[in-house]
């Protein structure tokens, strides 16, 4: 198998069931409306990691023979793309539970929780505080996701590279249900705030992607301890990563030039700023090869008008901008 099938096409997981292992081929069996969710969060995690990536000499190509090359190696990137897909399915499946579309799931149980405490300078000292509306139930995603995302890497579990995955699995699920924020409504007359009802929202995915990138660029090396099942940063006076670090085990390659070995497919004729000195600038992006300018013309849509009711119709203009590419 070139990669893994799952991120590269989510819609065939259950056609694909010999290759499946135990808990896969049982939730396909079992719970097919769970899969349908897995196949949704694979392709907000994808889509995601495409935004988070778009400046970058890689830029999580979509093209199946190329991702499929880069999810076979254990460098940063895939790193990120474990996490970031492992993130996307626990929240499609919480969000699924939470919008009362799972049979097996709905919203958070709060009966045994404690009340929430009141926000410092808040002004609402003496307002009563109840649990209430529909909070979600990240922890039934996180379990969701677990089953399905870590089965195959546990088959062989004594694996560096099986070790390696799961962690960042964990890093991305953790990126979801570590940061979980309160929400509040005010009840009473005239706007007063005698009740405040409270409720668990996840976090929006901009923000997991967001951290999941800082991790990215805070990534850890690791090698195989000599008993197999632990793993040790690379370096002097390192400490070790934490559940919500993105680590890997092999140097990624510059993705200056295409290379279906490795996955790369090059930055040439990749639109660059060149007034920038980040990652989207064009001394980094096109690897000092140089830039050509080139002016496009574009069509979008202009005089847009709301008919009652109810039709937005536009019309199209053209429009010129001028585009820095990669030689």
């Amino acid at each position: 198998a070139v990669g893994s099938p799952l991120v590269m096409d989510p819609n065939s997981i259950c056609r694909k069931t010999k290759r499946l292992a135990g808990k896969q081929a049982e939730l396909c069996q079992l719970e097919p409306e769970i899969v349908q969710e897995v196949a949704k969060g694979t392709k907000l995690g994808v889509r995601e990691c495409q935004y988070q990536f778009r400046f970058r000499r890689w830029n999580c190509t979509s093209h199946s023979k190329y991702f499929g090359k880069i999810l076979q190696q254990d460098i940063r990137e895939t790193a990120f793309v474990y996490a970031i897909t492992a993130a996307g399915v626990s929240h499609a499946i919480t969000q699924a539970c939470s919008m009362g579309e799972l049979l097996r799931c709905g919203c958070e149980l709060t009966r045994s929780r404690a009340p929430p405490s009141p926000t410092a300078g808040s002004g609402t000292e003496g307002t009563a505080w109840e649990w209430g509306g529909c909070g979600d139930d990240v922890q039934f995603g996180y379990e969701k996701s677990q089953q399905f995302m870590d089965a195959k890497s546990k088959k062989g579990k004594n694996d560096i590279r099986a070790l390696i995955d799961l962690h960042n699995n964990e890093a991305g699920r953790l990126a979801v249900r570590s940061y979980m924020r309160t929400e509040c409504k005010c009840h009473g007359l005239s706007g007063s705030c005698t009740l405040r009802t409270c409720w668990r929202k996840m976090p929006h995915f901009r923000e997991v992607g967001d951290r999941l990138l800082e991790r990215f660029n805070g990534a850890f090396k690791v090698m195989g301890g000599n008993d197999g099942k632990t793993l040790i940063p690379v370096g002097d006076n390192i400490k070790p990563p934490d559940k919500q670090d993105l680590i890997y085990s092999a140097d990624s390659p510059d993705f200056c030039s295409a290379n279906r070995k490795t996955g790369s497919l090059g930055t040439r004729g990749r639109v660059c700023n060149s007034t920038a000195m980040d990652t989207s600038g064009c001394d980094l992006l096109c690897c000092g090869r140089g830039h050509r300018d080139e002016t496009v013309v574009l069509e979008e849509n202009c005089l847009c008008r709301f008919h009652w009711c109810c039709v937005v119709q536009c019309r199209k203009c053209s429009v010129r901008q001028e585009l820095s590419l990669c030689v």
